[in-house]
């Protein structure tokens, strides 16, 4: 958002709990909804700019044929096989409620540019496929825009809604996976291979759940792994950055998926020429 302000005469801000991208077993119910501690947030931003419009709809007026409840008997936008990969393994509902409801906003708002964050980075690199496949004249591929995730200064975790579920004690343990994923940059910067490299993230996974066992926190990894963001299938377990190099991949996705008490977080760093990704 503030990005947006930046570099845009009118920025509209969406805010909406989406329905459909909710599988049955998962949290819709109790998905934090703080529309007005939103509504003071973006009030009180201070600069030159503010937000144009908040665009706050409600269930039926985004889905008038299936009211969200996730049936199919209204239209909805699917992804094909990549919204099966990363994420789409432990999710299979999610990218078709996602990529739905952001081709709703899109073609209510009819941006000239859009920003989506990092932390969700298979999301917003799916929805840049999606808007150049289809073809959208508001935004492009160019211009929607990702930009680097948003975190707690202290700690390094990912800001995110989900946070508000953890506990004092289990938010001390929250910030486990993003330092796996820091210590397997490094390791991978160094040369070392995507095995070498998952071994050592692994191990500090279950050196950090062997401590919280003792605090009463159960956490359980869904998965760490490495992605090419163009397929977003794995990379191989003798690859290195060197020798993805010279098959001239140059990004990587390293992401994981880390249970922390009843709530799932997720991550990720980029590795390589980022500037492909990020602008």
């Amino acid at each position: 958002m503030k990005r947006s302000l930046d570099e845009n005469d009118l920025t509209v801000v969406s805010v909406f709990v989406n329905p459909t991208q909710f599988a049955p077993h998962e949290d819709l119910a109790s998905y934090p909804r703080t529309l007005p501690a939103d509504l003071a947030a973006l009030s009180s931003i201070q600069g030159p700019r503010s937000p144009s419009l908040v665009f706050a709809p409600t269930v039926s007026e985004m889905y008038p044929s299936s009211f969200g409840t996730g049936s199919d008997t209204g239209t909805f936008v699917d992804v094909g096989p990549l919204g099966q990969l990363m994420e789409g393994a432990s999710r299979p509902a999610f990218f078709r409620g996602v990529a739905t409801v952001v081709t709703k906003l899109f073609n209510i708002i009819q941006p000239s540019h859009t920003y989506f964050g990092q932390k969700d980075i298979q999301q917003a690199l799916l929805l840049r496929r999606m808007v150049d496949d289809l073809r959208f004249a508001y935004p492009t591929a160019e211009t929607l825009h990702i930009v680097p995730s948003a975190r707690e200064s202290s700690t390094g975790l990912a800001l995110s809604s989900r946070n508000a579920y953890l506990t004092d004690t289990e938010r001390s343990y929250a910030p486990t996976l993003i330092n796996a994923l820091r210590e397997g940059e490094k390791l991978w910067l160094a040369g070392e291979t995507k095995g070498a490299v998952m071994h050592v993230m692994g191990t500090l996974v279950e050196q950090a759940q062997d401590r919280s066992k003792k605090d009463g926190v159960e956490m359980r990894l869904d998965y760490i792994e490495m992605n090419d963001p163009w397929t977003f299938n794995p990379i191989q377990a003798s690859d290195t950055r060197s020798s993805l190099r010279d098959g001239q991949t140059d990004v990587v996705i390293l992401s994981g998926a880390l249970w922390v008490g009843k709530t799932r977080l997720i991550d990720n760093i980029l590795l390589g020429d980022i500037n492909k990704i990020i602008f």
